[in-house]
């Protein structure tokens, strides 16, 4: 007997196929489903990956940047260091010093007896430069040294001056008032003239001698008259307040050495009777108190006509900026310096200072109660220095009043008179002066023991 086989019926089969026809659609639907949400995570991805790529350039780029700003550093280290030398090198000459790497000298110190003297410049140390011992030691002419005879020996300052300014150097000397500085210049300024005459014959002057005052710049010239007698080397004192016309016959008839104040040498100069042109010597004598007295402008146009080939020297009692910018324009770039003592203002050590503050009122009573005791016999000679020249005045006519034989010296007197009062001063006539420290005229050569 045989199995029979039945056919399946028609509804199973429907069943079956709704079945596998759900299965495939959710199957698909699936997919479908996997699909949206890698299409959603994929972008998200791409954007970290791109933020990621970004971070690590700018990282890149910041390290980039950092090596360059660290090799420009480098690079520009030298430029400034240059910079701050530059500005170091300013402000030294601003404080009128030269700069060791701009001068290439070394200095010298020496001791001159008690005094301190310091000497810089290019060759300095030759032996032909070592300071005199004696006049003799010059070996200049006999007529020539005759200005020199009351004298024993150099001063300080004169024994360093001549053998530079006698080989023809560039000078700048720093030396108290009162050192000595006048034959320190006035003898080689005299040899320079002797030397030139044997070839220019004409009357022009040929050497230069520039003060602040007229009261100093008469002093310079009584020096050097009295030393240019045995040799024959004519000087001329230009200064104002006094006539023109003995000076110009003075300049017609021919000179040598113009000595003068740069107001009135500037005036004759542009009334084209005083010709500089031949002047090969030129002397700044108290250069600073000249610039402080505002000659600066005139002492450049003095400068700016004479001789471009000229030997400068300058003599001060300080070396501020001022001073020292005119050297570097008018002199050699390698001048000797000498300091005598000390560059930079002081007291004078050989004058005792005492000091007393008072009101306006008690002022004039202590200065009797002094002259009563410094001035007792009134034939020592005293120095009253005042600040204006009308106080000058008042000083002077109280003192007169009160008996006492004085005299005064301010910018408000005539030549004529304040040459009367030095002189009456200085031999003793008058041996009280009121002064107005506004002028300047060589005290400490008149002999006076109190001020």
């Amino acid at each position: 007997m045989t199995a029979s086989t039945e056919p399946l019926a028609p509804e199973s089969m429907s069943d079956q196929t709704i079945k596998k026809k759900n299965k495939k659609k959710n199957k698909l639907a699936k997919l479908e489903d996997q699909r949206e949400e890698n299409v959603k995570q994929k972008p998200q991805e791409t954007e970290e990956i791109e933020l990621r790529k970004k971070d690590k350039k700018k990282r890149k780029k910041g390290k980039e940047s950092e090596s360059q700003a660290s090799h420009e550093e480098s690079a520009d280290e030298p430029k400034r260091k240059k910079k701050k030398e530059k500005k170091e090198q300013k402000q030294e000459e601003e404080n009128g010093e030269f700069s060791e790497t701009q001068k290439i000298k070394q200095d010298s110190v020496q001791f001159d007896g008690e005094e301190k003297v310091v000497v810089s410049g290019k060759d300095a140390e030759e032996a032909k430069y070592a300071p005199m011992k004696s006049f003799a030691d010059s070996k200049l002419p006999k007529n020539v040294l005759n200005c020199c005879k009351d004298f024993k020996s150099p001063s300080p300052i004169q024994a360093h001056a001549w053998p530079f300014l006698l080989n023809g150097r560039d000078f700048i000397g720093i030396a108290k008032t009162g050192s000595g500085k006048t034959l320190a210049f006035g003898v080689p300024a005299m040899m320079h003239v002797l030397d030139k005459r044997k070839r220019v014959k004409n009357k022009n002057p040929l050497c230069l001698v520039l003060s602040p005052t007229r009261e100093l710049a008469e002093q310079i010239f009584n020096v050097m008259c009295n030393a240019g007698q045995s040799c024959d080397v004519k000087s001329v004192c230009l200064y104002g307040g006094t006539s023109k016309g003995p000076q110009i016959s003075s300049l017609n008839s021919g000179v040598d050495i113009v000595i003068g104040t740069p107001g009135r040498l500037k005036d004759l100069m542009n009334m084209e009777v005083c010709q500089l042109k031949d002047v090969s010597f030129v002397v700044l004598d108290e250069a600073d108190r000249m610039l402080d007295m505002g000659f600066e402008d005139d002492v450049r146009f003095i400068l700016g006509r004479t001789c471009s080939a000229r030997q400068m020297v300058m003599f001060s009692a300080t070396w501020p900026a001022a001073v020292h910018r005119l050297a570097q324009e008018y002199m050699d770039p390698n001048p000797v310096k000498v300091v005598i003592g000390s560059e930079d203002l002081a007291a004078n050590h050989d004058v005792m200072q005492i000091v007393e503050v008072l009101d306006d009122r008690s002022r004039y009573e202590r200065l009797t109660a002094l002259l009563k005791k410094y001035h007792e016999s009134k034939r020592n000679r005293v120095l009253v220095f005042v600040l204006y020249k009308a106080e000058a005045g008042r000083i002077e006519n109280m003192l007169q009043r009160s008996g006492w034989n004085v005299v005064s010296i301010h910018g408000g007197k005539a030549q004529h008179e304040r040459t009367n009062a030095l002189s009456l001063f200085k031999d003793g006539s008058s041996p009280l002066m009121v002064y107005s420290c506004s002028h300047r005229c060589g005290c400490s050569r008149i002999g006076y023991s109190r001020c």
